[in-house]
């Protein structure tokens, strides 16, 4: 389950929550990448991401992003998108930890490597279930114009329509708040 992040748009910080790891992965700045690895893998020290790990945990980001846009536009994947995302996918991830045990076998760090599969991991089973729904499934883009963010709809009645409720589905409600003063406005100056 996806854990969300902060993004700061136009000097405004806003909650996004793609409701999908991979998909958070692909949101934000570049900048940040580094960052949002080591915060969302707690055992992957931020020192052990180098230059050429961020090359490829760059490039597996602009892949997940093209998929999951293609997806939930209704379009075929492009190969190369594919390929990048099958490779992640299939070098060892991040193995699962049980606490309480005697014997530390992979509870040590990580390396990069195992974070990025865990992500094109995550990805697959997304995109698979979205392709498998014979349509984008529950991948959706935001319905603000000037948005259009991808997030996977985990709502339970699947009509989620906004990246977020604190911007744009904010943003909606007030745009219709005033049109709706404005049309009543003009309805009383009409009757008087």
């Amino acid at each position: 389950m996806s854990a969300g992040r902060w993004i700061i748009t136009d000097g405004a910080r806003w909650f996004f929550d793609a409701g999908a790891d991979s998909l958070d992965f692909t949101s934000g700045p570049d900048s940040e990448v580094r960052h949002w690895l080591a915060e969302r893998f707690d055992r992957l020290p931020i020192g052990e991401i180098g230059e050429r790990e961020l090359v490829d945990a760059l490039g597996l980001r602009a892949a997940i992003g093209r998929l999951a846009a293609a997806a939930a536009d209704g379009v075929a994947p492009a190969p190369d998108d594919v390929d990048t995302l099958n490779l992640f996918a299939a070098t060892p991830d991040v193995p699962p930890v049980l606490p309480g045990g005697r014997r530390q076998a992979g509870a040590g760090s990580i390396r990069v490597g195992q974070a990025l599969s865990s992500l094109a991991r995550d990805a697959v089973a997304i995109l698979g279930a979205a392709a498998a729904a014979e349509g984008n499934g529950r991948l959706r883009r935001c319905d603000a114009a000037d948005c259009r963010m991808v997030f996977h709809d985990e709502s339970r009645t699947g009509t989620r329509r906004w990246c977020s409720m604190q911007r744009c589905g904010n943003r909606a409600k007030v745009r219709a708040f005033r049109a709706k003063g404005q049309l009543t406005a003009t309805s009383f100056q009409k009757a008087t």
